[in-house]
């Protein structure tokens, strides 16, 4: 079983908005602008957060600490901690493969929830859409 590469991007993006708001930069500057000059002059590049994505992502991620709190575990070493595979392996006490099985586990278990989510929107929207048309 591979990854799911639309997950993998989910997640990534999720990993920096949760180190975002982890250290304290949930989109405002840490200090006034004219206290940032100095260095050298070039100005380091801000990759760009979905924050509906993440806050999302998250609630997905979240639903995974009572149900199966090793896969939860996994993605939060890897992603937010940025531990990497042996560093997580490390931290789990356990090998490299269990936690490429448990990262291949969660993008199954994740692309589910998502889909789920699809579902029960899109029938809500025809469930709204019919008692308004009445």
């Amino acid at each position: 079983m591979a990854r799911v590469e639309w997950v993998k991007l989910r997640l990534n993006n999720w990993a920096l908005w949760r180190a975002r708001n982890d250290g304290g930069g949930g989109g405002f500057m840490s200090q006034s602008a004219f206290l940032n000059g100095g260095g050298s002059g070039y100005r380091e590049a801000i990759v760009p957060v979905d924050d509906v994505d993440a806050s999302v992502t998250d609630d997905a991620v979240e639903s995974l600490r009572t149900t199966r709190p090793q896969l939860y575990r996994t993605l939060h070493c890897i992603y937010p901690k940025g531990m990497g595979i042996k560093g997580t392996a490390r931290e789990c006490g356990c090998g490299e493969s269990t936690i490429k099985a448990h990262l291949e586990i969660a993008d199954g278990v994740l692309a589910l929830w998502f889909s789920e989510r699809l579902e029960r929107s899109m029938a809500m929207r025809d469930i709204q859409k019919r008692s308004s048309a009445t």
